[in-house]
């Protein structure tokens, strides 16, 4: 929470007069008061598919806001090398070893958290100022990425998640039906998500098309 303080001050100090910076800001704060104040935060040590959803709107909300909240305009390399950074970050926290060891290490978890909102809050400021062509296929790339990963969870053979094998129960799921939940929201409306913005770029960018 520091570092969460220590971003709000520096938002602050450049931004805090800016009416166009302070919906996004305040929008942001907002989010991160439901990711790691709420009971929201809690639930994702005792059900993977918490977890999952939190994860989803670091990568599909959080990053976002942030990116309009301290307006980032440059941003170095490519968005290729971008869209798979981020792709490679979200998948390695999903590993089973990386996940556990998030989940039994307060640095580990902040790591995790970290990440995961940075690399995807570079990535979309890629994405927003590339062109049209190339901003959907980097979308439609990273859809088809996170509907993979919530495949694999969703039809697995067994539960992957050490932290979440006791602590399902009292919920009424196994491990496996957690497992295959988180899966079902990573495949659908995750990967949704990103189906939609490059939907809307393209249309953005064919109605632009004749006024010009």
């Amino acid at each position: 929470m520091g570092v969460l303080a220590l971003l709000a001050g520096a938002w602050w100090h450049r931004h805090g007069r800016d009416p166009a910076r302070r919906v996004p800001a305040i929008a942001a704060g907002a989010v991160v008061l439901l990711l790691f104040v709420s009971p929201l935060c809690a639930l994702g040590s005792a059900l993977f598919t918490a977890r999952v959803v939190h994860h989803v709107l670091l990568a599909t909300l959080l990053a976002p806001l942030l990116v309009a909240a301290f307006d980032v305009r440059r941003v170095p390399g490519s968005l290729a090398a971008w869209t798979a950074v981020q792709a490679l970050v979200f998948w390695a926290w999903h590993l089973p070893a990386a996940y556990s060891a998030a989940l039994s290490s307060d640095g580990v978890f902040w790591a995790m958290q970290l990440s995961i909102t940075a690399s995807a809050a570079l990535w979309w400021a890629r994405v927003l100022r590339a062109e049209a062509g190339a901003a959907v296929l980097s979308l439609l790339a990273t859809m088809v990425q996170m509907g993979l990963l919530g495949a694999i969870l969703t039809f697995a053979g067994r539960a992957y998640y050490a932290p979440h094998w006791l602590t399902t129960q009292p919920w009424g799921l196994s491990p496996m039906e957690d497992q295959q939940i988180a899966g079902i929201i990573m495949w659908a409306p995750a990967s949704a998500v990103y189906l939609l913005c490059a939907l809307a770029i393209l249309h953005r960018s064919f109605t632009a098309e004749p006024a010009r």
